[in-house]
């Protein structure tokens, strides 16, 4: 059979809300890969320990995590070219993405680097999206909503236009940049209304009411719908 490429959603952080697929692949394939931090074992791998056998080759993604792109991407071309190896003698590789590998996934970019070159199989995991909209009871659109997700990365203008372009936003990658989301929300009536959550399905996963939080850290979501709620 021709070896594959997995990139293999493994959800937000619960061990049980990986799928029976993604379970199978970790359970079958000789060879998984993960992005971990330049010590230690890593989010992706934690979330995935309970369905990873024994005695696998296990190829962690050594990098800082930091704005510097240039250090990142040697990390990915490094972990592309030991992956690329495993595949040339054969062996099935599964590659473990936070969330859904697609979505803002780190496996994105060895999606890039490798493909025509491999068979690839992307196996879809939970978003962090459907995960706080889930745990915040807080159902995301209705009818004929448009959504948008925006990274609090963008400036404040940016914000404000997507914010009033859709009837339901997801702010993503919080952290410092919560003073300027709310500014934008209260100049529109919506920060009251919003729904926040940090570290969702992650031990220490905390909901918050929007008037109790003055810091947010960077793996944090907040949703608003401009109706307030999706039935209405």
């Amino acid at each position: 059979m021709t070896p594959t490429l997995y990139g293999v959603g493994i959800g937000p952080g619960d061990p049980e809300l990986l799928t029976l697929k993604a379970v199978r692949i970790l359970q079958s394939v000789p060879v998984i890969a993960w992005p971990a931090p330049l010590e230690g074992e890593g989010l992706a791998r934690g979330i995935a320990a309970v369905h990873v056998p024994p005695g696998r080759v296990e190829i962690p993604i050594r990098m800082g995590f930091t704005v510097d792109r240039t250090e990142t991407e040697a990390a990915y071309d490094q972990a592309a070219a030991e992956i690329a190896r495993h595949l040339e003698m054969g062996r099935d590789v599964a590659v473990l993405c936070e969330g859904d590998p697609f979505f803002f996934g780190s496996f994105i970019y060895l999606f890039a680097r490798l493909q025509g070159r491999f068979a690839i199989e992307v196996v879809p995991g939970v978003s962090s999206v459907m995960a706080a909209a889930a745990a915040v009871q807080a159902p995301l659109c209705a009818w004929d909503d448009g959504v948008a997700i925006i990274p609090a990365t963008r400036s404040e203008a940016e914000i404000e236009a997507q914010l009033l372009a859709s009837d339901a936003a997801v702010f993503m990658k919080i952290g410092r940049h919560l003073p300027k989301i709310r500014r934008v929300l209260e100049r529109h009536g919506l920060w009251s209304s919003s729904r926040i959550i940090e570290r969702v399905g992650l031990p220490g996963q905390r909901v918050f009411c929007p008037d109790e939080v003055s810091e947010l850290p960077y793996f944090s979501i907040l949703l608003v719908h401009r109706r307030g709620n999706a039935w209405l």
